[in-house]
């Protein structure tokens, strides 16, 4: 029975969390919409930089699990094979994991450069 309390008031504190942050946001769109003669042109560069930050952390992040799945599956390949030389096979596959993970470091640092630091506002902005 307290199982059933407890995901009932979870379910509620979190819609309810959820509509107090998102309230906020709600409002402040009214503000980014440009006015009576302006360009849209800000707004769908604005969106665009969020659609490719968000593209390139999510394909970043599904290369860099990808790599770091396929490590450990030979990692674990490998000792399964030679036990004896797991001290070696460990050390090479936290090199691997440790590349793979740059992958999806890159693709952080790409993400926020076009949110934060975005080369082509000056050419579409002015």
């Amino acid at each position: 029975m307290l199982g059933k309390i407890g995901k009932k008031l979870l379910t509620l504190m979190t819609t309810m969390a959820a509509v107090l942050l998102s309230s906020p946001v709600v409002f402040a769109a009214g503000e980014a919409l440009p006015g009576a003669g302006e360009s849209y042109v800000k707004v769908i560069f604005t969106v665009g930089a969020m659609v490719a930050a968000g593209f390139a952390i999510g394909l970043g992040a599904i290369g860099a699990g990808a790599g770091i799945g396929s490590a450990a599956n030979g990692a674990c390949q490998a000792v399964g094979r030679n036990p004896g030389v797991q001290g070696k096979i460990m050390t090479v596959m936290l090199v691997g994991m440790a590349m793979a993970e740059s992958v999806c470091i890159y693709a952080l640092v790409v993400a926020l450069v076009l949110l934060y630091a975005n080369p082509y506002v000056k050419y579409f902005l002015g």
